[in-house]
């Protein structure tokens, strides 16, 4: 029987917590009159980096036009600084390691 190499070693995912500004474009699923919005995301990722690359390609194939994306940190990172962090919000991030996703947890729409 083989083993999966991956069962062997912990998984050196982590989850970020990005913030992405999004323009508009066809088919972008954005309210009708908005200019764009922020997504706050949960990514998972060997590092920031890549959580940061993965978000975008995954809002690109949902016809999302990424402009920037501010990087906020793990979830160890977020509690040193402060940051008050909800239970719904922890089972998120938890939800995105173990399914190594995307997660848009909030979308606001920008407006002129």
């Amino acid at each position: 029987m083989k083993k999966d190499k991956k069962s062997d070693k912990p998984s050196r995912q982590q989850v970020f917590t990005l913030l992405v500004e999004v323009g508009r474009s066809e088919n972008d699923g954005l309210p009708a009159k908005s200019t764009g919005a922020a997504l706050m995301v949960f990514a998972s990722g060997v590092d920031e980096a890549e959580a940061v690359r993965e978000t975008v390609a995954i809002l690109k194939q949902a016809d999302m036009a990424p402009l920037d994306v501010s990087g906020y940190g793990t979830l160890e990172e977020r509690l040193a600084e402060g940051h008050d962090i909800s239970d719904e919000e922890r089972e998120l991030m938890e939800r995105a390691k173990v399914e190594n996703s995307v997660i848009v947890v909030q979308s606001t729409p920008f407006y002129d």
